[in-house]
């Protein structure tokens, strides 16, 4: 048996098990955390680098006098 029949077959099961279920069924078969695709450190640098080259815009903008 080849591993796409395998999952067909496995997924297949899965949805035959909840037909007798009617209404108590999970609404996804997937599990659903709360994890972030980043982590906090690099969420924190990328914060970090983004609204510190903005303000550095501004305060170069500011020194030069105007639109440079």
């Amino acid at each position: 048996m080849t591993t796409s029949r395998r999952l067909a077959d496995r997924k297949i099961g899965k949805f035959e098990k909840n037909i007798t279920k009617r209404g108590s069924v999970q609404e996804t078969a997937t599990k659903k955390g709360k994890d972030y695709p980043v982590g906090p450190v690099l969420l924190g640098f990328f914060i970090f680098v983004v609204i510190g080259s903005s303000l550095f815009q501004i305060i170069r903008t500011a020194t030069s006098g105007g639109m440079a």
